[in-house]
Formats: structure tokens, sequence, C-alpha cells
């Protein structure tokens, strides 16, 4: 934060000046510190490096001494050997030719000769390569290494001692743990008169030229090889291995062309290969009188590792003091420029105040405090403006130069003022948005004010802010408002709600809730279009603000539901009081042009603390209330019971159960038979909707058809159930059954959508059922509801070639004219009608009466719940057309169904008179 210095440009935003020139200006101390700490680390690097250098050199000299010593004195220990060898083959060939052929090697090794483990054959071979005598049967020998010895010998008359490499035959009966590699020393033997007389041949386990290694530490990568005059490794030890013999130079092991001289040392880094990739130092030694070279090897890991710990201590060390040095350097720079900083910071804040203040509209003042003897604050005096500044306080800059604030300290703002600018001499800074009050010097509303502290004084900025909070006032207007209606939203009521109950506790009095909600509206809304239904919602919003006292709230919640705030209410009585109110202006219609709309208000009651402390608590519960009258037959009000949360509750599980039995499709379609009522032959069916519920089985249709009606879900049941009825028809059809016409139930809500026929026809033509086999069945109730368009909806189904059935007549309100009117097909009699008959005259007199007003409409008529004989009597003499009910059939599952209409007669017959 040093290297800012912050004033205000003419719009009065925070910018950061002359970063620029304080950093050019500064440029050889901001550099010069970094630059000394980079020299001594790039000293110290060298030195470092240098060292490990000169380290590094003088291992490898220590290494390569080391592997020219030990070669030396392996190659000494190979000579020693070697020369044992050629000294006992004498001394064999002595006792052999002295003995005439009478020595017994055998027993010479029960005596204790030639029992070392290095011996593997100590053998006599005659001139055509049999054994004569021998420590070891000469099966572990090859044939062809017996020829081969045979013929060297046979064809140089020389008796010298000859070495070569061998190996065990693998058949053979080796010592266990014993390395097959062998290296044969062979003799010539002669007889009497100088003449070739067989070989005399000692065998010896390779493994014994490299027992020098226990002696001595090579490390766990080291090796040593007795190589010969071809290049063949006689033996090898690796570490603690013993690699098997190889012939040939330039072995897969080692790469023999280095020997080049009688001794020496090397790294082989890059010359020699070693078939494990391991880089070694490399020394040989060639043996005097015979044709071999001691080679020793020592890795590299192994020889350069103290080096390797050293130059690691130097490089921690080296990255240390590279951190320190660089560490030092950036503070030594940040503590530099804070001194140079603070030398160019008087002269930076006159500049920057001076750059900020052009051209700007906002004011800027440089206030100066005074101070008494002990340092304590007594005035402030502005020292400095810009023209703005002091028109905001009605003066020219000149005049306000000078002064003091406790001049006008009688006045409430330069009071406040004194105290601010105290403080902020204590923060440092200070920036805050005041309202202004009436009669205030600047003649503003709402400023902005920003306190910066340079040394002993003030940097002042006055921003003009009025606009922007009558904008931010409207914004929180527009926030807390219904744009339709004018009246507080919900948000408005989140934030109020809660004040008002922390108020209604501490003064502990009620507070109610209403929850209302218009009944009816949605009707007005679909056939008048949105336009009209926002007129309602107008009309509503200002006749429930007529019925409320003036402290009271009402708030739209969205769509057509309201709620109202009763603050305070002093008992039940009062709440209900409102609500009446509310219920009886809302009796009144609602005009849109020329029609009268009726319309009602279900409303759901509340009461703090009653019923809940919390917000969404109340809300809730005058919900779960308002949502009961609806369900109980709306037009009226409730208060909150705790028992309604569990209906409600179960009532709206129901509903998502029933949105989950149709998307799961559990609902099946069972089948009553409608028969003749003289012939009894079966001449139609109804199709009634069940529901199998997955946990709870069967679930009786009281239970669930009134939640599926009042949840709006009934039409979309309804489309179910003509989709499986058509579906069933074209399975029956396509079995060459002869078939009857399925009548179908349509619900009031279901036809009032306008739609049944579109649904019917798209049915019929996807599985090509013939309309003359399909009846609807509407109740009066849904007929009598808007009439002209259920006019135009019975005529579209009536054009599909559809028949149309009055279903459960005489509980609604239909009139004879009105049936005239819809030409309906048929109609049928309600059960409660038909359980009246054979109880009483009333029962058959009113059944009588239909029977008449139908037949002379031209209309058919079916009975239904006919349960006993005496009921199908007393309609077959009422001359009724079609009877239904338990007496014929119970309602079937479509294969129970698929009998009934092969059976086609269904009246069971009566019982036979028994004799007297």
């Amino acid at each position: 934060m040093f290297l800012r210095q912050f004033v205000n440009n003419n719009n009065g935003a925070v910018v950061e000046m002359s970063r620029a020139d304080f950093l050019k200006a500064n440029l050889r101390l901001i550099l010069a510190w970094p630059l000394l700490g980079l020299v001594l680390c790039a000293v110290l690097w060298t030195a470092t490096l240098l060292q490990l250098e000169a380290e590094k050199k003088v291992a490898q000299q220590q290494a390569l001494d080391s592997v020219s010593s030990l070669s030396k004195a392996y190659g000494q220990y190979l000579l020693r050997t070697l020369e044992q060898m050629d000294q006992l083959t004498l001394q064999l060939k002595y006792e052999w030719e002295n003995s005439r052929g009478q020595l017994r090697l055998d027993q010479l090794k029960t005596q204790g000769m030639y029992a070392l483990p290095q011996f593997a054959i100590v053998a006599i071979l005659d001139r055509k390569g049999h054994p004569v005598t021998a420590t070891a049967p000469l099966q572990r020998l090859r044939v062809n290494e017996r020829s081969d010895f045979l013929l060297r010998h046979w064809r140089s008359n020389s008796s010298a001692l000859r070495i070569a490499l061998g190996r065990a035959n693998a058949a053979s009966e080796a010592t266990p743990g014993a390395d097959e590699s062998l290296v044969h020393f062979t003799r010539r033997l002669e007889d009497e008169d100088g003449n070739f007389d067989g070989v005399l041949l000692i065998s010896i386990h390779s493994s014994y030229f490299s027992e020098f290694y226990n002696s001595v530490n090579f490390g766990k990568f080291g090796m040593s090889a007795m190589v010969g005059e071809e290049g063949e490794l006689f033996s090898t030890r690796l570490g603690s291995r013993v690699l098997p013999m190889q012939s040939g130079a330039g072995t897969p092991f080692l790469d023999t062309s280095f020997l080049e001289t009688d001794s020496g040392a090397l790294h082989s880094g890059g010359r020699i290969a070693f078939s494990d990739k391991q880089s070694r130092y490399v020394g040989w030694q060639a043996l005097k009188a015979y044709p071999f070279t001691a080679v020793v090897g020592l890795s590299d890991g192994e020889m350069l590792h103290p080096y390797e710990e050293t130059r690691t201590i130097y490089i921690g060390i080296a990255l240390a003091v590279t951190v320190l040095l660089l560490a030092f350097a950036a503070v030594a720079t940040v503590l530099s420029l804070r001194l140079a900083w603070r030398h160019h910071q008087s002269e930076g804040v006159r500049n920057a105040y001076r750059m900020a203040t052009e051209g700007t509209s906002d004011g800027f003042y440089i206030i100066a405090a005074l101070r008494g003897a002990d340092g304590s604050i007594l005035d402030f005096e502005i020292v400095d403006c810009n023209e703005p500044g002091a028109g905001y306080f009605g003066v020219r800059r000149e005049q306000l130069l000078g002064m003091r604030l406790q001049s006008r300290a009688h006045e409430p703002y330069f009071r406040d003022l004194i105290h601010n600018y105290r403080a902020a001499m204590q923060s440092g800074f200070s920036e805050e948005e005041i309202e202004l009050p009436e009669g205030n010097p600047f003649k503003l509303r709402w400023i902005r004010r920003r306190l910066v502290r340079s040394g002993d004084r003030l940097a002042v900025t006055l921003q003009d802010i009025s606009t922007a909070k009558e904008h931010e006032r409207d914004l929180r207007r527009l926030a807390n408002e219904d744009g339709l209606t004018g009246l507080p939203n919900r948000y408005w009521l989140q934030q109020f709600l809660p004040g008002a109950l922390g108020r209604a506790a501490i003064a502990r009095h009620m507070l109610a809730l209403l929850f209302i909600d218009l009944d009816g509206f949605k009707d007005i809304n679909d056939t008048q279009g949105h336009a009209e239904g926002d007129k309602v919602l107008r009309a509503a919003s200002l006749r429930l603000k007529a019925v409320l006292r003036p402290g009271d709230h009402v708030v739209r919640l969205g769509g057509d539901e309201f709620v109202v705030v009763l603050d305070p209410v002093e008992d039940d009585s009062r709440a209900e009081q409102v609500a009446q109110r509310i219920a009886i202006a809302f009796d009144e219609p609602f005009y849109l042009g020329s029609e009268r709309h009726k319309m009602g208000a279900s409303i759901g009651i509340s009461l703090y603390p009653r019923d809940g402390a919390e917000t969404e608590v109340l809300l809730k519960n005058a919900d779960i209330a308002m949502y009961a009258v609806k369900v109980a037959g709306k037009g009226h009000h409730r208060f909150f019971q705790p028992e309604l949360f569990e209906t409600i509750r179960n009532r709206r599980e129901l509903e998502q159960s029933l949105v989950a039995a149709l998307e799961q499709d559990q609902f099946l379609v069972v089948y009553q038979p409608r028969v003749d009522a003289m012939s009894g032959q079966l001449c139609s069916m109804e199709a009634l909707v069940r529901w199998h519920h997955p946990l709870h089985g069967m679930v009786p249709p009281l239970e669930f058809i009134p939640v599926a009606e009042s949840s709006g879900l009934i039409s979309q049941l309804g489309e179910v159930v003509i989709e499986k009825v058509c579906l069933q028809m074209a399975r029956w059809q396509a079995s060459g059954l002869e078939l009857v016409p399925v009548s179908i139930n349509v619900s009031a809500r279901q036809f009032g959508r306008g739609d049944v026929h579109q649904v019917l026809a798209s049915a019929l033509a996807r599985h090509r059922i013939d309309a003359r086999l399909i009846e609807v069945e509407i109740t009066e109730s849904a007929m009598m509801d808007e009439q002209n368009r259920a006019v135009e909806q019975l005529s579209a189904i009536r054009a599909l070639g559809v028949r149309l059935l009055v279903d459960d007549f005489g509980t609604g309100y239909s009139s004879l004219s009105q049936l005239q009117k819809f030409a309906m097909d048929g109609l049928k009699i309600d059960r409660a009608f038909t359980m009246e008959l054979g109880r009483s005259e009333q029962g058959e007199v009113f059944v009588r009466a239909i029977l008449s007003m139908a037949h002379a409409l031209g209309m058919s008529v079916v009975a239904e719940g006919v349960e006993t004989r005496e009921q199908l009597d007393i309609l077959r003499a009422l001359q009724c057309n079609e009877v239904q009910g338990y007496f014929i059939s119970r309602p079937v599952p479509a294969e129970q169904m698929l009998s009934l209409m092969h059976q086609r007669f269904l009246i069971p017959l009566p019982a036979p008179a028994l004799a007297s």
C-alpha cells in the first residue's frame, strides 16, 4: 500500500496515481538490492560448483587407484593359484609314471589327497581317452572335451601344462550347490620310450578362482574376472553371484576389448559395456608366465557415495544461503522504498489532489487539524477546496478558504461534522452515505462523504447521490410491490412478518393471517382471457382493502391468492368478522363489460401465537385451512386446526400417489354388463376404472375419484380409461368376437375442458373401433355448466357417431326442456331410486315418471343398482329398457367379461317353486 496515493477523478472514482513516476524516479534504488543479492548468489554458486568439481576429481582418482591396486592383488592371487596347479600336475605326472600305472587316485582321495572342494575331477586317461583311475566319475566330463584333451596332447610332444574351460555334464550327479563351470588343467603322459601314453586331468570349479572376492570389500555391485588370452571368462564374480563361464572375446557380460596393456585402470562410462548396465571403475593386471589377465571392477555409485553425500550437503547449504540472500534483498528493497515513499508522500498528496479535482462536479476539500499545546485537536480549518465544493455551501472558493468549523458549531450539521472529522483522524479513513435533514447548508437530500487522512490533514470528498437514492427507492418499491394490483407482494410479506411477529411477542397480543383463494377465477381466466382476469384481480384487491382497517395489510402472493394481515386482533371473533366481510364482498358479482361473473372466496385463518410463532409456519397453516375450505365446498372460512394438517397431508399424499399411478400405469378397467330387461340378453357394458396400488392393493373409487376431481387429474385419468377401453375392444375384435357397446364415464371437469371429442376420435382411429360401439355417460351437472359450450361439446361427440347417456339421472338439476335441447340418446336412473322399488310406492311412482318422460322424448332408459329379483320384476312391469347391477353381475375384469360375452343371456332364472 505504500506505493499508492488515492485521489478522486472527475467521476468520483478512486484511482491510483503517481506509481509509474515514483518507480521511475527510484529505479536505481529498486534494482540495487536485488542485483547485489543476485551477484552474491552467483559468487556463492560458482565457488560451490568449483569445490564440488575438485571433490569429484579426487574421488574419481581414488577410485582408479583402488581398482588398480585391487587388480594387482587379484593378479598375484591368481598367479599363486596357477603355480600351485602347475606344481600339482607335475607331481601327479611324476608319481603316475614312477608307479608304472599302479597309482590309484580314489585311494589317494580317501587318504585326504585331492579331497578339497575345489577339485571337481582328478583323472588319468589312457591314449584312447578311457579313464584308468579317477577321483570322480568321468561321466561329468563331456565326451568332446576328452577328445579335445587327447587330440591336443597327442599332436604336441610338449608336456607343458594346458588350461582350458569346460562345463560339467548336466546329467551327472554334481555336488549340490557346486558351480558347474570347470577349469581343466591337463598334461601329456608318456611311456618309457617317450611315446604318447595318455593325459593327466585335474578339473577345478571356476568359482575357486573368485574366492579372492570374499577377502576384499568389493561392494554390492563390484566384480572380478579371470580373462583368458582370447577374452574367455574363466571365472566371473558379480557381488554375491558367481556367473557361468563365457568363452570368446566380447562376452555378453563384459567387453574385454579394452585389455590392450598388461595393466591399467579406467572408468567404464561410455567405453566398457556391462550387461547389468552398471558403470564401474575397472583395473586389470596381466599374469606373468600364464596367458591370463586379472580384472577388477568397482561400482560408480558405491565408489562415489561419499562424494554424493558431500555434494548434497554443499547444495543444501548453498540453497539456504541463496534464500537468505534473496529474502534479505527483498526486505532491504521494501524498506528502502518505504523510506523513499515517506519523503515523497507530502508532494504526492498535493499532486494527486490537484489532478483529481480538475473538471469534476464533486466537492473536494483539504481540512487541516488545529491542535493545542497538549496535541489534542481543537478545531478544523478548510485550507483548500475546489469550486464545486464551495458551490455546495453557496459561496465562492475564496470565501470558504480559512473557515474554521468551530465558528459554526452551533449548527447541528457542523457539530456532527467535527465529531466525524475527529474519528477519521483516529481511523485514517471513513466513508458513509448520509441523508441530510431539512435546512442543511448543502440544499441536498443525500450525499456520499469520504474522508482520507494524510499526515495531519484530511482529504474530504462530497458527492451528490440524491438521484441515485431516488432510483434505489423506486427499485425497492418495485421489489416489494405487486405490479398488477399495487398491493405488497410475497417478498414484502417475508420481510414484514418477522418484525410484526416480534412486535406482537413483545406487546403480548395476537396477530391473524387470512389466506384467501378466489373461487371460479380460473374459469374466468380461461374463458375470458388473461386481460379480463387481470381486471378481476384489480377489482378483488380493491374490495379486500375496502373491508380492512387502516393498520391492516392485504398482500397478493401470486395468481388469485391473497393474504390479509390483521395486526393486532383481540380474539378469534375479530378475524372471523373480517373473513365474513370478505365473503360478503365477494358474493357480489364482478362485471366485465355487459357480463356478470359470480365468484367467491375460500378463506383459511391462522393466529399468532396459537397456530405458530414463525412466518413460514403461520402461512402454511393458513394455507392448510384454506385448502380444507376448498375440499369442503368452497365459499366460506375456516380456522386452522392441528387435525387438518394430517387430513390435508393424507389428501396431498393421495394426490402424489395418483400422479405416480398415472405415470406407472397402475389403473385397470373392469366391466359391468347391461342387459335387456325383458330377454336378459347382454346389450352393453359400462367401463369402470379401478386403482391397484402396489402397496395398498385396490383403492376404492369413492376414495380416489373425488381427489382426482379436485386436483384436476381426472381429465388425465379419463384419457387413460378411453385408451384402455379402445385397446381392449380392439383385442376382442381381433379375436373375432361379436362386440357390444361399452359406455365410458366423462367427469364434469373433463367435459369442461372441451376436448373430449378429440380424445375419443384419436383413440377410435388409432385402434380402428366403430364409434357406434362407444357410449359416453355425462352427469347432469356437467351439462348444466356453461350451456352453450355443453351443446357444442355434445354435438361434436355425437358427430363422431358416439351415443350419449345422462348418468345418475334424478340427482341433478336438469329439466325437461334441457333434455330436449341436448337430445340425449338415453338416461340412467340413479341406484338411489332403484333401491326404493318394492319398499315404497313413491319409489315406483318416481321411476314410472322418469320412464314415461324418457320414452316420450325417444330415449332409452337404464336402471342402475338392480340387486334383487323383485326390483327386476317391477322394472319389467314398468317397461324399463335395460338393467344393470349386482343381480346380473358385479364389475369383472376383461378376461371374465369375455366369458359373459360368449354366454350372452345373463339374467338368472327364477328358483323353482316348491311342491306343496
